[in-house]
């Protein structure tokens, strides 16, 4: 059963059809699913629509709302159904394929005079829907079935929520995010670029997001080199064979396709780094003394993403992973977990992110054939990450066919600075893949035996988490990560040569500085690195030539006075450290 306020969002594309065909009685009616926050439907109009229509709609389905109209449903035989949508090819088509597939009859759904094909479920009564709770966004076209050789319809979207209250607050919180878009800010402070010539799902590191991009990498390196990870590097491509032996040329539609040299050998871009790091494992015999052995990687993979998903840094063809593989005995599962875990809320704190909700992603069971093992290894795994999850004793929920095809994961969620929730670290357990490639270690009877593995990314991929941290931000980046750390200000050309002095005791000290020299007036000068989002700046004028001291002010609006050259250097070092 659908929780109650996906049968509104469902209802309430419903009551919209019936405002479209009131206006337009010969629209052609597409799909019109749930979605998140809200819903959709697809129409064929007679005309092209402006948004000042959406309020009209709005109001007209207020008004079916407050007639306590029901939602009635009853089926049709194929013939009847074909009949009353014979003016419209959509619905017609949808009918057909029902009959293709050997369905029996067609659901229909009645309210008031309008009958629309669906399958619901449906709210009892509009008396159940909040009249207040729902708005009408935007429109946008969508090609029928998503195939762009088909005709372009009209798509409506809504918003819909169990009360006004949580409707503002969505709007509000969306209206942040708009301002705080990663595209948006990306561009404004050089950090990416995406070209049309390289290709989309590509984005290229500019010179001052590259900085950041850095820092991460060296940070979350670091803190893995101090729990005994060992960093390793792989190519880029593998034969073909590496990935049939995976099973992922098979069971993972987004590998890139295949591509021969000419010697007449099939290579393919490695879409993970499992199988390589499995097959670093097996070049040298272990012991049980050797284990655990953490495999580490930042390294790039390559997915073959629709053009249609792809969005900035959220959705790319090309995206770095923080990878690690656990290779580990069983009786390590437990304990490596935990580390992992420790590892990631540690990491997480540095940037805010303390609010954690978790969802464990097991195998589908009506859909065996789509994984690697047999039952009581999935049930096994599984068992042992719900009970990993109940002890860390954070809100969990079960995703059932969520796993990958050859083990269940643990997804960690987490909120950032305007309440969105993001998808972040991933722990994958498994058991199958250390069968397939045969990697044992000698226990301490002198026997085989088989691994378990543990597939771990903590950002997930450096392109998605640094456009999650470009809008946790708004841009305005912690000391830390600030391509600009500090920016050295003249007041007039005469202050200009000791303002190229402390630039140079500041670059001298590992401080990202830059000097302004324009011939600008303070003020505007002052404005622009406000705009560049720079943590601090120095302006240097009579009083700091004189008396060798400066004053430090914050974008925040904050100022430390008096600083002599070792305690400005001493602060800002300590903050860097420090991470704050």
């Amino acid at each position: 059963m659908k929780n109650n306020i996906e049968l509104v969002r469902h209802s309430l594309s419903h009551l919209m059809s019936m405002a479209v065909s009131e206006l337009y009685p010969t629209v052609g009616l597409g799909v019109g699913p749930v979605i998140d926050n809200g819903f959709y439907q697809d129409y064929d109009l007679p005309e092209v629509i402006n948004p000042e229509l959406l309020p009209k709609l709005e109001k007209r389905m207020r008004e079916l709302i407050n007639k306590d109209i029901k939602f009635e449903q009853h089926d049709m035989d194929f013939d009847e159904a074909l009949k009353l949508y014979m003016d419209d090819p959509y619905k017609t088509e949808l009918i057909n394929d029902l009959k293709e597939a050997g369905e029996k009859k067609v659901s229909f759904y009645k309210s008031g005079d309008f009958d629309n094909l669906c399958l619901g479920p449906h709210v009892k009564s509009t008396k159940e829907i909040d009249p207040q709770a729902f708005k009408l966004t935007h429109i946008a076209g969508a090609y029928w079935r998503g195939n762009e050789k088909n005709k372009m319809l009209t798509r409506i979207y809504g918003l819909a929520f169990e009360s006004k209250e949580k409707l503002d607050e969505y709007l509000v919180q969306r209206e942040e995010a708009e301002k705080r878009d990663h595209k948006k800010l990306g561009k404004e402070m050089s950090l990416f670029t995406i070209s049309e010539l390289v290709g989309k799902g590509l984005p290229m590191y500019l010179p001052k997001g590259n900085i950041i991009r850095t820092e991460l990498d060296n940070f979350i390196r670091a803190e893995k080199e101090k729990l005994g990870y060992s960093f390793v590097t792989i190519p880029h491509i593998a034969r073909k064979e590496l990935y049939i032996r995976s099973g992922h040329l098979g069971k993972y539609d987004a590998m890139m396709p295949i591509m021969t040299d000419n010697n007449g050998e099939e290579f393919v871009l490695k879409a993970m780094n499992c199988p390589h790091h499995f097959e670093i494992y097996n070049a040298e015999p272990h012991s049980y003394r050797d284990l655990p052995l953490r495999i580490a990687e930042n390294t790039t993979v390559y997915r073959n993403e629709k053009s249609g998903e792809l969005s900035g840094l959220l959705r790319v063809k090309g995206l770095c992973q923080d990878d690690t593989h656990h290779i580990i005995r069983q009786d390590q599962i437990e304990s490596e977990i935990e580390m992992i875990l420790g590892l990631m809320q540690k990491v997480y704190s540095v940037f805010g992110f303390n609010d954690y909700k978790v969802e464990i992603s097991i195998r589908d069971p009506k859909n065996k054939e789509k994984y690697f093992g047999v039952d009581d290894v999935w049930q096994k795994a599984e068992e042992i990450l719900v009970e990993q999850v109940k002890k860390w004793n954070v809100p969990y929920s079960i995703e059932e066919g969520e796993a990958a095809f050859y083990g269940p994961k643990i997804d960690i969620k987490v909120n950032d600075s305007i309440g969105r929730e993001w998808q972040l670290t991933t722990i994958q357990l498994d058991f199958n893949q250390p069968e397939n490639f045969e990697m044992d270690y000698t226990g301490e009877d002198g026997k085989k035996h088989r691994v378990v593995v543990l597939h771990v990314a903590i950002f997930g991929s450096f392109e998605r988490f640094f456009g999650i941290l470009i809008e946790h931000y708004a841009g305005n980046f912690p000391l830390w990560l600030s391509p600009v750390q500090v920016k050295v200000i003249p007041v007039r050309d005469s202050h200009n040569k000791y303002a190229q002095e402390v630039y140079d005791l500041l670059k001298e000290a590992g401080i990202r500085a830059v000097v302004d020299l324009e011939d600008e007036n303070l003020g505007k000068k002052v404005r622009a690195t406000k705009n560049e989002k720079i943590p601090y700046w120095i302006v240097v004028g009579d009083k700091e030539v004189e008396s060798k001291e400066f004053t430090l002010e914050s974008r925040e609006g904050n100022k430390l006075e008096s600083l002599s050259s070792q305690k400005l250097l001493d602060l800002l070092q300590k903050q860097i450290k420090e991470k704050k």
